[in-house]
């Protein structure tokens, strides 16, 4: 999809009432706020992270250079998050945030992935965005399995959404038909 085909999304996503479900590339998405599968250093890297840098440009990089000269001088904290400018994107802001690592499990990953999702939509709130999309936190190099990742990402967005006007409107943004799937059984309960 090019960029100047940003608004076509909106005619191919299927609504769930506030919730969106769109299947292409997040970096097209015209919301407000599109949110950064981010790693702690938060200076780009490979999957999304690296899409939303390359597409956003420099501006995105050197928003992150002067969060990590301030008070984040050792990185983000997994299931933190932040907000810079969206750069060169459709969208104006990018929340980064940072998934867990799946460990079997282990290390408190559910919590810790719930807490992307929270931190980044209480964010979005605070800032007054009214629409963000998220890509799926942690199921790409970080090996979180998609059915579980899915479950806790449909359950924080809804629970969020009950008690905030902000943001108006999510929008799941999934790469493959196995998430789109997942993310279809999911919302429709």
């Amino acid at each position: 999809m090019a960029p100047t085909a940003a608004a076509d999304w909106q005619t191919q996503a299927v609504s769930f009432g506030r919730i969106l479900l769109y299947q292409g590339n997040i970096t097209t998405i015209d919301t407000t706020a599109i949110v950064n599968a981010a790693n702690s250093s938060l200076l780009g890297g490979g999957g999304v992270d690296g899409a939303i840098h390359r597409a956003g440009g420099p501006e995105i990089l050197e928003a992150c250079r002067r969060l990590r000269a301030g008070h984040y001088g050792k990185g983000l904290a997994t299931g933190e998050a932040v907000v810079t400018t969206g750069g060169r994107l459709p969208a104006t802001h990018v929340i980064h945030t940072v998934g867990p690592v799946w460990n079997d499990g282990q290390k408190g990953a559910p919590e810790k992935l719930a807490s992307c999702y929270r931190n980044s939509l209480r964010l979005a709130a605070e800032n007054q965005i009214d629409s963000v999309a998220f890509p799926g936190i942690s199921t790409g190099i970080y090996g979180y399995p998609k059915a579980e990742a899915t479950t806790i990402a449909v359950r924080e967005v809804r629970q969020f959404l009950e008690s905030h006007a902000l943001p108006q409107t999510v929008v799941f943004v999934v790469f493959d038909e196995e998430s789109r799937r997942l993310y279809e059984l999911e919302l429709s309960k």
